[in-house]
């Protein structure tokens, strides 16, 4: 029997001499180099940007503030003495902060230079006092000391915003306003508080008057009608489309159409929810109702597409084993398959509704771009919602609106980082693994 010599070539190491092989681990290093080059600088962006939004918007948080010396006279508060809340609301307060003023700085005469000095507190002082005054109507006839918010101006110049080693020309406060800010510091009548109007008021003209709260409320609002009808709308199409829909090509002209809808710019649904719900049906214009409406159009494909995704990520031995045992079609998937994908399917829901929260092109078309002060009380009241309301500040010319665009955005990823803490435990609560 002839030997035939063993093929050493088949068992013989590589020899990491050879060129060819050394330039194929070269560049499978580059490669890997360059995989965690991409990923330093995805994070190095987003550090930027995180940082650069934080350090503009904290300041926001706070408020530079004034005392004055007010007596809350109660010939003009109060001169019947009846501590009615409609004579209380009439009461000339604006007049008793100025009078306030003026005591403060009795050298400044000549009405322009008074309102100069009337310039450095805040034009929304006189409401502020009223609301002192109807929750202490026991200090009527007294002198309190009483803190005010000061102009955005001011504020800006407390804060460092406004320099003031420019020309006066070339800043908003003059050098008059500066001396007597200067004086009340020097004599404790300045400081910095937590700016608690930007979390409880609506929107304003004026910049340290302006709030969030508002947005705030209407974003709920609107995220709830979105929720409402995205949510159950969305998983019942799914589960027939991939349960119980026969394969043929009406079912095919669904699907495709609903892939074609995740993709149309979410301007169209705007212009079809001004078209539809607005022109058509009456609905009201700027009210959280409309603009869930829109954003439920918006967000259906997205939880549609992404439930038939989790639908099909469940075994096929699921299904087989609850036929098997005498279980019926809907209730196999009520009962079995359905409880096993909700975890992907509320992932793809709150990918749809995270969306939804950051979209504003389809709100500005039903007019929810619309300056709102009061806060909506229902799903019909005229409302905006955070991404409108960043859009609108970041146009505002005043320097102050800078800063609480900055911070309404991070509340906005406030928003966003709760929502998809609520999705993660609501996912380890309905998963199953199997």
């Amino acid at each position: 029997m002839t030997d035939f010599p063993a093929d050493r070539s088949i068992t013989r190491k590589p020899d990491f001499s050879d060129a060819h092989l050394r330039r194929r681990y070269r560049a499978e290093a580059r490669f890997r180099m360059y995989g965690i080059a991409a990923i330093f600088a995805a994070l190095a962006m987003l550090a930027v940007l995180l940082g650069s939004i934080v350090s503009t918007g904290s300041s926001a948080f706070t408020q530079t503030e004034m005392a004055l010396d007010i007596h809350l006279d109660a010939a003009l508060i109060d001169p019947d003495g009846t501590r009615d809340p409609a004579i209380l609301a009439k009461a000339n307060y604006r007049k008793i902060v100025r009078d306030a003023m003026r005591a403060q700085f009795p050298d400044v005469s000549g009405r322009r230079n008074q309102r100069s000095l009337f310039k450095i507190i805040s034009s929304g002082s006189d409401f502020d006092l009223r609301q002192f005054v109807e929750a202490n109507t026991e200090l009527i006839g007294t002198t309190q000391t009483i803190w005010f918010k000061t102009s955005a101006d001011i504020d800006q110049l407390a804060k460092g915003a406004i320099p003031r080693d420019v020309p006066e020309g070339d800043r908003r406060v003059k050098d008059a306003q500066i001396g007597w800010f200067d004086t009340l510091d020097e004599d404790g009548r300045i400081r910095r508080s937590f700016n608690t109007t930007f979390f409880t008021s609506g929107d304003s003209r004026e910049p340290e008057q302006a709030g969030v709260w508002g947005a705030v409320v209407g974003t709920a609002l609107t995220l709830a009608v979105t929720l409402v009808l995205s949510f159950p709308i969305g998983v019942m199409a799914a589960v027939y489309l991939e349960e119980f829909a026969p394969k043929n090509r009406w079912t095919d002209l669904i699907e495709v159409n609903i892939n074609n809808l995740a993709a149309v710019p979410s301007i169209v649904f705007g212009l079809l929810g001004l078209a539809v719900f607005l022109n058509f049906f009456g609905l009201p214009r700027s009210a959280p109702l409309v603009g869930g409406l829109v954003l439920a159009l918006m967000t259906l494909p997205t939880v549609i597409i992404a439930g038939r995704a989790a639908l099909q990520s469940v075994p096929r031995s699921i299904r087989e084993a609850a036929l098997g045992v005498g279980a019926s079609p809907l209730q196999t998937v009520s009962h079995h398959v359905l409880p096993l994908a909700m975890p992907g399917i509320l992932t793809g829901t709150i990918i749809g509704m995270a969306r939804a929260l950051g979209e504003t092109a389809p709100l500005l078309m039903i007019g929810m771009v619309a300056f709102i002060v009061d806060i909506p009380r229902g799903f019909t009241d005229a409302a905006t919602v955070l991404p409108v309301q960043v859009f609108l500040w970041a146009d505002a010319p005043e320097r102050a609106f800078v800063e609480r665009t900055s911070a309404a955005i991070i509340v906005l990823l406030a928003f966003l980082i709760i929502m998809n803490l609520a999705a993660v435990l609501l996912r380890r609560k309905f998963e199953r693994r199997w």
